[in-house]
């Protein structure tokens, strides 16, 4: 009975022409999204690639140089674009592509190309994502809303209440039914994904990646599957066509327009983050006079000096076996460190928090913790950037601690005219990016993930739910 009615149900949607039209159109937009997604991909990739690769060599090729000039003169960094940046553009336009590591100094991230575009791009890029979540469930909505309160309005509900059908045999028909014809759709798109992941986006054959991928499609394919589940059960409810469709629409504009930006506004309200200008003041406060407030940088400078003289039993600076500046400059360097860490953990958890919030607010509107899941399996959320701030961050500190120490093993104090051999530059390694697996992206997602469980288990109760006959 239930793959008779899929199959009625099916057969009518595919004659109707409204149908045919909508599933083109929105197919088409996903292909042209997905290559679209795919080409921009390839070119900040080599770009990117071709950037990293020129700041090496300008590292490299420096010449001779005092080791300390060698840490001012630094290099930038490149965050590279995320094999499934295609699909899912996330926040990568917002959250900056690149930073300069520099001794003293820990900077923020730049380049965003959301500064750079029209204002019209504030509404949201068009991705494949953008296209899955809110013209597809569109789409479910136009298919679904007339299922039964089409039925109700023609009589042939009626008819089929009196030779006995079940309600839930009927909702599971017409979902079946709705599902196969949406296929149409979602399996060319799915194809598409596998294709450009496989062959266009570089680093796509990784198990990691396709992990990823298959994880997306399994997001969206609940996303769907609940949408579905709810347009019938109001399509079963409603007294007519009109109000079915009404009430599907709102619930489609209040979860895919106003609740989205309603709850970002609301998540910056109850956890905060500083300006940038406030941001940086307050980490140059605690540099120059202390995390406390009562250890200024002169007092410490003088706790390094004792120390100093202690430990290689000299009587002054000038009789150390090493450069007393290399010295103080690290541990310069380690305070300050220490100050990053404090502010850049604070901001990022701040974040964190705006994200859980938002992921949990789902629970009002499933789009939330599928775009959190979405951005999160892409690699293109704010846990994924703050993976390679930190890295990036990490290498920076290296970098200039292995010039302190080489500064302070090869000259003695107060020889700042000293200049280290051009080759040394080369033996530093040059900085790469290990992106977090799969496990580690899901695991910033429990809320989103128990969110989306939570609407799949309301979807199948309500279905279940059914009345045992349909109402006429």
């Amino acid at each position: 009975m239930i793959t008779r009615i899929a199959r009625k149900e099916m057969t009518e949607m595919f004659r109707d022409g409204r149908f045919r039209w909508a599933s083109a159109i929105v197919l088409g937009l996903i292909v042209i999204a997905t290559l679209t997604g795919l080409r921009s991909f390839r070119a900040l990739d080599a770009e990117q690639a071709a950037a990293q690769a020129a700041m090496r060599g300008f590292w490299v090729d420096q010449g001779a140089k005092n080791p300390h000039s060698a840490a001012h003169y630094g290099l930038w960094v490149f965050k590279p674009k995320m094999p499934l940046s295609f699909i899912d553009q996330g926040v990568d336009s917002f959250t900056g592509v690149t930073t300069w590591l520099e001794a003293h100094k820990q900077n923020e991230f730049t380049r965003r190309p959301a500064m750079d575009r029209p204002n019209v791009a504030r509404f949201g890029e068009w991705t494949a994502a953008a296209v899955l979540q809110l013209l597809v469930p569109l789409l479910i909505v136009m298919l679904a809303f007339p299922a039964f309160a089409g039925e109700r309005e023609t009589g042939t509900l009626r008819q089929l209440a009196a030779i006995g059908v079940p309600m839930r045999t009927l909702m599971l028909g017409k979902a079946a039914g709705i599902a196969s014809a949406l296929a149409v759709v979602l399996v060319p798109a799915t194809v598409l994904g596998v294709a450009t992941l496989w062959l266009g986006a570089g680093g796509g054959r990784g198990a990691d990646d396709l992990v990823r991928f298959a994880l997306l499609i399994a997001t969206y394919l609940a996303y769907f599957a609940v949408l579905l589940a709810l347009a019938l059960v109001v399509s079963a409810r409603a007294r007519n066509v009109r109000v079915a469709l009404v009430l599907l629409l709102g619930f489609w504009t209040m979860n895919s327009l106003v609740a989205p930006r309603a709850v970002a506004d609301l998540a910056r309200q109850l956890h905060p983050t500083p300006s940038a200008v406030a941001f940086q003041a307050a980490m140059q406060r605690d540099i120059e006079q202390g995390l406390d407030g009562h250890n200024p940088a002169d007092a410490r400078r003088k706790a390094v000096e004792a120390q100093a003289l202690r430990e290689y039993r000299a009587v002054s600076l000038e009789a150390l076996p090493v450069n007393f500046d290399a010295i103080a400059m690290q541990a310069s360097e380690e305070y300050a460190n220490t100050v990053f860490d404090r502010h850049f953990t604070a901001l990022y958890d701040q974040y964190r928090a705006q994200n859980t919030l938002t992921q949990w607010l789902g629970l009002v509107s499933p789009l939330l913790a599928v775009r959190s899941l979405s951005m999160g399996l892409a690699g293109t959320d704010v846990e994924q950037h703050r993976h390679f701030a930190v890295q990036a961050e990490l290498y920076r500190r290296g970098l200039i601690r292995w010039t302190n120490n080489y500064f302070r093993d090869n000259t003695l104090t107060g020889e700042w005219d000293w200049k280290a051999p051009p080759e040394l530059w080369a033996k530093y390694p040059p900085f790469a990016y290990d992106a977090p697996p799969v496990r580690q992206s899901v695991a910033t997602q429990g809320a989103a993930l128990l969110v989306l469980a939570g609407w799949l288990a309301l979807a199948a109760l309500l279905v279940w739910r059914a009345p045992a006959a349909p109402v006429v």
